[in-house]
């Protein structure tokens, strides 16, 4: 075989070895509580049956749920290194206080020089080195369902242990300056915000799903929460959807844009260990549009 032929030859295996070994994945994020396996990515407990479709080569990123988000932030750390670096890419889901930390790893360390892995993991979660360096991880984007980036006023009103350090974290104030929310490393966060509230919704201001509302489940910025509505609702401003200003002026993060507002108002907080609640309507986008 001439040179040049034996060139092209090795180029082209070459080229289709580094496509075949391109993944995507798909990383859930959980929130408050926890319950699936440290470590495992393939424990479930916190979302609901593991048989459920929930995007492609789905990955669960477990973390206790009750620790501080600085502290919780290394366990998120390692599952973005294990599937998110090297040729594989990701697409992420959070839930609740999910959101919080995956804006606190992104802000805090999507700059930071991270070493390729090989997405086969050990027992603590840690994957092993593949070769070389590259600059933060490969996200495509993220969504967020009842997203706790701008905190929630149950924390506030010691309406959870106060003890617990995530509590403490997700007061509103506490959580709206905890990290740069407009630094997303230019990765667009999609929100899911649910309005069936009930239980506390005379805590929460404007609509909310009996955890989050509107301001914080619909990234809206600013150093404290606001009363934001469904369209039609006489008593506070207008959530607009994508990234629209709002009715009254208040503006989202940079880079966070509304995917879904609840104006049925019938998705709550709760997955009720079966993927429920505004997760639902989430998890069905990303088996729609994680692939």
């Amino acid at each position: 075989m001439r040179p040049l032929l034996r060139a092209l030859v090795a180029l082209g295996l070459l080229l289709a070895t580094g496509l075949a070994s391109a993944t995507n994945y798909t990383l859930w994020i959980n929130g408050r509580t926890g319950g699936g396996v440290l470590g495992n990515y393939d424990s479930w407990t916190y979302w609901g049956p593991a048989s459920v479709e929930a995007g492609i080569n789905k990955k669960s990123a477990n973390w206790d749920g009750r620790g501080s988000i600085a502290s919780q932030s290394p366990r998120i750390r390692d599952a973005l290194d294990c599937f998110c670096t090297g040729s594989n890419w990701c697409y992420i889901a959070t839930h609740s206080a999910g959101d919080l930390l995956i804006g606190y790893t992104l802000a805090n360390y999507g700059g930071s020089t991270r070493s390729r892995k090989n997405a086969v993991a050990n027992a603590s979660g840690v994957c092993g080195n593949a070769g070389g360096t590259q600059t933060g991880w490969n996200i495509k984007w993220v969504a967020s369902a009842a997203g706790s980036g701008g905190g929630s006023e149950l924390a506030d009103l010691g309406s959870w242990t106060t003890s617990e350090p995530l509590v403490q974290d997700l007061k509103v104030s506490t959580a709206r300056a905890m990290y740069n929310h407009n630094e997303t490393r230019g990765i667009w966060f999609y929100m899911y915000a649910g309005a069936r509230g009930t239980l506390y919704s005379g805590l929460l201001p404007g609509q909310d799903d009996e955890v989050e509302a509107y301001h914080s489940a619909g990234g809206v910025s600013g150093n404290s929460g606001r009363s934001l509505c469904n369209p039609g609702d006489w008593f506070c401003d207008d959530l607009r959807l994508g990234t629209d200003t709002n009715q009254g002026g208040s503006t989202k993060w940079a880079w966070h844009s509304v995917a879904f507002r609840d104006d049925g108002e019938d998705y709550n907080h709760y997955t009720n260990g079966s993927w429920g609640g505004i997760v639902s309507v989430m998890r069905t986008a990303m088996v729609a549009n994680a692939r």
